[in-house]
């Protein structure tokens, strides 16, 4: 009775799939499509060209160092506020979990220049930094922090629920018969989020690397020193360098291509073991 309430007739059930490839055809895969048509449109040669120039090299390297960088620090923050949220009562437990919410209200560039207020030359600890010979802001460490405030959700958010439904059960368990805490992690809440953990990682390092508004605030927009892929990008656009920006931009496609894949990868393998089990 269940599954005969849930049919449609075949004509609703084709205009809704109709509109939903129409709209995932144009806002998806047509831009995709423009992307690498631009970047391959006058040969290999000056893709390669364009990908192997020296601030080229330098924004591919920058970005692949805060995405390191940034995103096992949100996995280890996201593994212990999800395990706190999920397997403890305290007080301020909502208001932790509407903070974690934050960087998804507050925009990317209102992010950077909160960073750049803080430790910019002018800011609250501008200053002290500069009197001790640290630079935060236009170098690594604001790009890291700017990047790290907005893709610190990501691994979280995946694993509150998930560790929520599963409750307590098999924790306790394990501590009455002897296990220590971090044993206890590890043989038995690791493997149960495992999925989980590695869907929010994906999410997370794909924003770490796509990420413009935060970052572009607090870089300085440094040619070789502090552009990553999204501002080179920019640069070269504004530069009237269209195909080395098509070219730059394609690799951010392509990484993008490779995130939907393992993601894809990751949900088939859940659905077989969850099959498995039953």
């Amino acid at each position: 009775m269940r599954a005969a309430a849930l049919r449609a007739p075949l004509g609703t059930r084709a205009v809704l799939m109709l509109v939903a490839l129409t709209y995932v055809g144009v806002m998806l895969l047509l831009p995709l499509g423009a992307v690498l048509f631009e970047a391959l449109r006058k040969g290999i040669g000056l893709w390669w060209a364009a990908i192997s120039d020296p601030d080229a090299r330098s924004a591919i390297r920058l970005t692949l160092i805060v995405a390191a960088i940034s995103v096992p620090l949100n996995t280890v923050f996201g593994v212990a506020a999800a395990w706190a949220i999920s397997k403890y009562n305290f007080a301020g437990k909502g208001l932790l979990v509407a903070l974690i919410e934050l960087p998804f209200s507050v925009s990317p560039v209102v992010s950077g220049l909160v960073f750049v207020m803080l430790f910019g030359a002018n800011g609250w600890f501008g200053p002290w930094l500069e009197d001790q010979d640290i630079q935060i802001v236009f170098a690594l460490p604001g790009l890291v922090l700017a990047t790290v405030f907005v893709t610190f959700p990501y691994v979280a958010r995946q694993l509150i629920p998930l560790m929520t439904v599963q409750g307590r059960a098999e924790e306790e368990a394990a501590l009455t018969l002897g296990a220590s805490g971090w044993r206890t992690f590890l043989r038995v809440t690791l493997p149960n989020i495992r999925f989980g953990l590695l869907y929010g990682v994906l999410l997370c390092n794909a924003r770490a690397m796509g990420e413009f508004g935060a970052v572009s605030v607090v870089s300085g927009h440094i040619r070789g020193e502090t552009n990553t892929m999204p501002l080179h990008v920019e640069v070269l656009y504004n530069d009237y360098n269209f195909v080395a920006a098509f070219s730059v931009a394609s690799l951010l496609a392509l990484l993008a291509l490779v995130t939907l894949a393992l993601k894809s990868a990751l949900e088939w393998r859940y659905r077989a073991e969850l099959e498995a089990r039953r």
